[in-house]
């Protein structure tokens, strides 16, 4: 996501890369979708393509039956591929994130919770839509300005509701003011926003947010402190580390826990969607972070971390969608099934 950014790179937040949702019209039938309720673990159908829940005491968040990996499972199952097809499964049968789009934000956010909460789980979604995202890089865009992105935030808050959901919020938007990447200029603004995307949400009966905090490679805590709490996190739920990165789970947990003791003892989430190998460091340090070779998926989601500070490992990167156009890659957020593949493979 930043390119070739000199210097600035080598603090890369690690490719958040917006990943790609179904269009309104399919989300509106996920509520009616044939995934596994309450607490089962789901059998396979007779064709083995059906992909499960996983156990809610394990993990609340919803799995998602209709998600690229989930199709890519029944692709393979289809044609003979049952070796791929398990391999997939690994990813399929996991919650991840759910990045909504601007164009569909409301409908978007209604059939995710609504299917969650048939499934009695909860909703894992990613709001990404700041003006000036990504520095203009392979994610950028975000709304057109401040009363766009307030609207945006509105119709995401009006389709969840009252069901049981997680927020991760703006993937990038506070780091990329500290690291400048993001001009001085825009700085005022963002932070009123984060600071109203969080009111907004934390008005709402059963959603938690977790404003995002970068990962364990970028710079100093100290630098990241202060901002946090300009942009409302000691009103959220807490902050989330790692989004899209590959920082080990160690690593991101005593940054987290470093930063937490300067921003209230708030807690934190990880994404450890694929951080099993740890970071890329070979090649152009400027794109370590864009589909680096040789990764592996990272531990399951779930909220039994052992550690009072850490929330939940959570999948906010949906594994097997491309970071951007580079090594490869198709654009970002597109499903790359190769990936996907060499990802389940490296996973121990």
């Amino acid at each position: 996501m930043y390119g070739s950014r000199g210097a600035v790179s080598l603090f890369a937040t690690g490719g958040v890369a917006k990943a790609s949702v179904a269009v309104a019209g399919a989300v509106l039938l996920l509520a009616g979708c044939s995934s596994s309720d309450g607490d089962g673990d789901g059998e396979k159908d007779e064709s083995g393509a059906k992909v499960s829940q996983q156990p809610k005491d394990k993990d609340p968040f919803w799995v998602n039956p209709d998600g690229n990996a989930a199709e890519q499972v029944a692709t393979y199952v289809k044609d003979g591929k049952k070796d791929d097809a398990e391999l997939i499964r690994k990813i399929a049968e996991q919650p991840t994130g759910e990045w909504l789009t601007p164009e569909n934000a409301e409908q978007e956010a209604r059939g995710f919770t609504e299917a969650a909460a048939k499934a009695d789980r909860d909703a894992l979604l990613v709001v990404y839509n700041i003006p000036h995202r990504d520095c203009g890089q392979f994610s950028g865009g975000g709304a057109a300005d401040g009363n766009a992105y307030r609207g945006f935030i509105d119709q995401v808050a009006k389709g969840i509701g009252d069901r049981a959901t997680t927020v991760i919020l703006e993937p990038d938007a506070v780091l990329h003011m500290v690291d400048g990447c993001t001009p001085d200029e825009f700085h005022e603004e963002r932070y009123d926003l984060l600071r109203g995307a969080v009111e907004k949400f934390k008005s709402l009966k059963n959603t938690k947010v977790y404003l995002d905090a970068g990962n364990a490679g970028w710079g100093k805590t100290d630098d990241i402190a202060e901002p946090l709490k300009l942009a409302g996190v000691e009103q959220a739920d807490g902050f989330s580390v790692n989004v899209s990165n590959f920082y080990k789970t160690a690593d991101s947990t005593k940054y987290g826990k470093e930063l937490s003791s300067k921003v209230g003892n708030k807690p934190f989430v990880i994404d450890t969607s694929r951080n099993g190998n740890g970071p890329y460091t070979e090649g152009d340090p400027a794109e370590n972070w864009c589909n680096p070779p040789g990764r592996a998926l990272g531990e399951s989601p779930t909220t039994k971390t052992d550690d009072d500070l850490v929330d939940a490992y959570v999948w906010v990167k949906r594994p097997g969608e491309s970071d951007g156009t580079c090594k490869g890659g198709p654009k970002a957020g597109q499903w790359w099934p190769e990936y996907a593949l060499k990802l389940a493979k490296a996973t121990k």
